[in-house]
C-alpha cells in the first residue's frame, strides 16, 4: 500500500531563501507554460503536449540561466502538474461539471515542488537537496517503505514541510471483531452509529469565529502592499491553520475509534449528495469528505472494510418496516405511523445505512 509521511523542516535562513527561490522559479515556469498553451490554442494551431513542453526545457535553461540550478525532474513535474490541471478541466467539461479552467498562479497560490529519484539524499534526520542545502527533519515517526517522491511545501504561515510519498508499506491488520456498523453523519452531531453511539460536533470554526472576525477586520484596515498588512495576513492564516489542525486531529481520533471497534464500516456515498447552500458553512466546518478519506486510508492500513451505500432516502425510510416517512431537517425524531417505531432520526438513518451495507457485502455480526 501507499502512504505519505510529513515532517516539519528546520534550516538556516539562507537555505529557506534558496527553497523559496525554487518555488518562485517553478511558479514562473507554470505560468509561462500555461500562457504558451493558451497562445497556441488562440492562434488555431491546435495544442501542445506536456512531452513537447518538457523537450523545450533545455532551450529554457539556455535563455534563462537561473533555471539551471533547479533539478530537471523538478521542472518536469511542474509541466506534468499543468498537464494534470488541463486533463481535469476537459474531464469536467465532458461530465457537464463546472469546468474551472487552469489559472495563473500568484505567489500565494504555488507552494510546493516535487523531487523524484534524483537531487536529494536522506541521511538519518537530515535531508540534503542539491543547490538548496541541508534540512533537519523533526522525525515524529520513522519513514517506512520505498520513497518514491519528496515534496517540499511552504504553508501560508511560513512553515516548511517535507512530504515523503512511499510505496510497499506493510499492512498492520488489527484483530478481527466480527462486528459491522453503519454511521450517519450530520451537522448537529458529527456522527451517529447503528449501535446508538453519538459523537458530538466540536464546531471548531464556529468556536473561532470571533477571533477570526477580529483578525480579518484588522487585516482589512491595513494598507495594501505594506509590511503591516503582510503581518496581519499571516496572523489570519495562523487562525485558519489552527482550526485545520484541530479538525484533522479530531478526524483521526474518531477514525481510529471506529477502526478499532469494527471490521466493516458502512458510510453514505458522498457523490450522491445534493448541495444545499444553506448548509455550506456547517458542512465545511464538519468536513465529512476529509473525514471519510482518512477513514478509508486507516481502514486499508488495518485490514478493515469501508462500504459506501447510496445516501438517497436513508433518513426517510423506516429501519424497521421500510415505510417512507417524509420529514424535513428540522424534524429530529423518526416516528413511523405504520409500525409505531419512534427513535432518533440519525439513529434510524444509521440502521438503514448498515442494512444497505449488508446487502452489498458478506454479512458480519450486527453490533
Amino acid at each position: 500500500m501507499k502512504k505519505s509521511f510529513q515532517y516539519r523542516l528546520c534550516a538556516n535562513l539562507q537555505t529557506f531563501q534558496r527553497a523559496d527561490r525554487w518555488l518562485n522559479l517553478c511558479r514562473n515556469l507554470y505560468n509561462t507554460a500555461l500562457k504558451q498553451r493558451i497562445t497556441i490554442y488562440r492562434q488555431n494551431k491546435g495544442s501542445i503536449s506536456c512531452y513537447s513542453q518538457i523537450n523545450q526545457l533545455p532551450e529554457l535553461k539556455g535563455a534563462f540561466p537561473e533555471y539551471r540550478e533547479v533539478g530537471s525532474q523538478v521542472l518536469q513535474e511542474v509541466l506534468e502538474r499543468l498537464d494534470k490541471a488541463y486533463r481535469g478541466f476537459f474531464s469536467r467539461v465532458k461530465n457537464g461539471d463546472k469546468p474551472g479552467f487552469p489559472r495563473f498562479k500568484g505567489r500565494n497560490r504555488y507552494d510546493s515542488f516535487t523531487l523524484k529519484q534524483a537531487g536529494w539524499r536522506l541521511d538519518g534526520k537530515y535531508l540534503y537537496i542539491s543547490n538548496i542545502g541541508r534540512f533537519k527533519l523533526r522525525l515524529s515517526r520513522p519513514i517506512e517503505g520505498d520513497i518514491k517522491t519528496v515534496t517540499i511545501r511552504r504553508t501560508s504561515t511560513g512553515k516548511w514541510f517535507a512530504c515523503f510519498s512511499c510505496d510497499n508499506i506493510p499492512e498492520r491488520p488489527l484483530p478481527k471483531t466480527g462486528k459491522a456498523v453503519g454511521i450517519d453523519v450530520g451537522c448537529q452531531s458529527f456522527l451517529t452509529t447503528s449501535a446508538g453511539e453519538k459523537v458530538e460536533n466540536p464546531r471548531f470554526f464556529k468556536r473561532s469565529q470571533d477571533t477570526l472576525k477580529m483578525r480579518q477586520q484588522r487585516l482589512s484596515r491595513r494598507k495594501k502592499g505594506s509590511k503591516r498588512r503582510q503581518k496581519a495576513k499571516v496572523i489570519v492564516a495562523r487562525a485558519h491553520e489552527k482550526i485545520y489542525n484541530q479538525r484533522r486531529d479530531f478526524h483521526f481520533k474518531t477514525a481510529n475509534w471506529l477502526i478499532a471497534g469494527y471490521d466493516t464500516i458502512c458510510i453514505e456515498g458522498m457523490n450522491s449528495w445534493n448541495s444545499n447552500t444553506s448548509l455550506n458553512r456547517s458542512m465545511r466546518d464538519v468536513a465529512w469528505f476529509g473525514f471519510f478519506d482518512i477513514l478509508r486510508f486507516k481502514a486499508e492500513e488495518a485490514g478493515r472494510e469501508v462500504v459506501e451505500v447510496p445516501a438517497k432516502d436513508t433518513s426517510q425510510l423506516c429501519s424497521q418496516c421500510g415505510a417512507r416517512v417524509l420529514k424535513d431537517l428540522s424534524v429530529r425524531i423518526h416516528s413511523c405511523p405504520s409500525c409505531g417505531l419512534t427513535i432518533d432520526r440519525d439513529f434510524n438513518a444509521a440502521l438503514n445505512i448498515l442494512g444497505l451495507g449488508h446487502s452489498l457485502q458478506v454479512p458480519c455480526t450486527v453490533s
